[in-house]
């Protein structure tokens, strides 16, 4: 049987959309393409918006921006020396982009001007940290986006 060249045409079309077919299939069923997204309640996290900015503005304007030390412990959170840290009540939120079970938070409870986070805890990779705290009844925001290295 011959085959002419309008036949070939059609069954490389046929072939094409297989192929792709295909691939569209085998990605969308792979565990390893999770589509979530950031956030469960992205929708509902949206609105409190302006309360996180206003918070960072807050930081910046009272000078009492956070430090963040890296050691052999793990990261150390370090605030302000003037403030009496028993006063500061708030939370640490470690997000890992790459992995969402890997997402902790950590209450702020300080008998000194810093808190550690355990390298126990961290993976190597990226890490987005985010420090919501009030002090006398102010609230501030600390946001940063770090590549954490265990040394070995």
């Amino acid at each position: 049987m011959k085959i002419n060249w309008g036949t070939g045409i059609v069954l490389a079309f046929i072939g094409f959309i297989s192929f792709i077919l295909f691939f569209v299939v085998r990605m969308s069923m792979d565990n390893r393409a999770n589509h979530d997204l950031v956030t469960e309640n992205y929708y509902g996290a949206e609105l409190g918006y302006q309360n996180e900015i206003d918070a960072e503005n807050n930081s910046r304007t009272k000078e009492v921006d956070l430090t963040l030390e890296t050691t052999d412990k793990g990261i150390k959170l370090v605030f302000p020396n003037n403030l009496n840290a028993e006063n500061i009540k708030g939370t640490v939120s470690l997000y890992r982009p790459s992995n969402k079970h890997l997402d902790f938070d950590l209450p702020i409870s300080l008998s000194q001007d810093y808190l550690l986070i355990p390298d126990n805890r961290l993976l190597d990779g990226r890490w987005d940290i985010k420090v919501s705290w009030q002090y006398k009844g102010e609230v501030y925001l600390f946001k940063k986006k770090i590549t954490y290295h265990q040394d070995k």
